[in-house]
């Protein structure tokens, strides 16, 4: 599979290494929440500080393209990037440069790079995926087949999950609008202990993976640039991710730039099943 052959892993480091910079120059809300005037083409308005997490990334995928590798990109603010793709051997980049970037613009600690790879349409065809948290500074990795990591170190695929009087016990919630949180409550209510809201799809879905959340919603659709990386760092690491609004689990798109489907995450099967329960915009 062509798409293990480029050093993905190199690039997205030394993305996320230049991003560190970007944001250490500008580490106040003021500075974080300037805007460049115009919309990404996800639909939502460009910070200049995502700005320049997608120019970090890009020109980290153009060296990979001046090394022969032949691929298209699928990125939250400029949309689709032809870095000579080829429809025999069709492998797909998918990007959030900075997942979470209300929290980078407030100083919150969960923001990340994420980008996936995979040789196919779907989420099903993932085969590496990359989250990078600069809160922590936890670099989060899945290949297909061969597990995930955590700073390098295996996550357990036996890990197993907490449950308080047959609840989850912990469970993140992403989308968390006050509307969309009342006309899920009694269902999060039924399913989940207590709740935790992370303000990024992608590392709560790690937190999943790693066994710190029972599980995971959205209480809305998601794009494909937020989940990408995630859901396959959350499969390799024992755990199940399901897109309910399509008809196949991980049938979600992934070159579709606009919100697809709510995400669920668990541990097992039976916590999937649980929180494909909650009302989801």
């Amino acid at each position: 599979m062509s798409a293990h052959a480029p050093d993905w892993l190199g690039a997205a480091r030394a993305a996320s290494e230049e991003l560190r910079g970007v944001l250490a120059a500008a580490p106040t809300t003021a500075q974080r929440a300037r805007e460049t005037g115009t919309r990404g083409e996800g639909g939502d308005r460009t910070l200049e500080i995502d700005a320049a997490a997608e120019e970090a990334v890009l020109r980290r995928l153009a060296a990979l393209h001046e090394d022969g590798a032949r691929f298209a990109a699928v990125t939250e603010e400029r949309g689709h990037v032809d870095f000579g793709f080829d429809p025999d051997d069709p492998v797909l980049v998918v990007i959030d440069p900075l997942d979470g970037s209300k929290n980078a613009k407030r100083g919150l600690p969960h923001f990340a790079l994420s980008l996936a790879v995979a040789d196919g349409g779907t989420m099903a065809d993932v085969a590496f995926g990359f989250v990078h948290d600069f809160g922590p500074g936890e670099e989060w990795v899945g290949r297909r087949g061969a597990g995930a990591t955590l700073d390098g170190a295996p996550l357990d695929r036996g890990a197993q999950e907490r449950r308080v009087a047959g609840k989850l016990e912990l469970l993140g919630i992403e989308s968390a609008d006050p509307r969309w949180l009342r006309d899920s409550a009694d269902a999060l209510a039924t399913a989940a202990h207590r709740l935790r809201a992370v303000g990024a799809i992608a590392v709560s879905l790690c937190q999943v993976a790693a066994a710190r959340l029972d599980g995971m919603v959205t209480l809305r659709r998601c794009r494909a640039v937020d989940v990408a990386a995630a859901q396959l760092i959350v499969r390799e690491a024992g755990g199940v991710v399901a897109f309910t609004a399509c008809s196949e689990p991980l049938g979600a798109p992934l070159d579709v730039l606009e919100p697809v489907s709510p995400v669920v995450a668990a541990r097992s099967p039976e916590g999937l099943a649980a929180l494909a329960r909650v009302p989801r915009r």
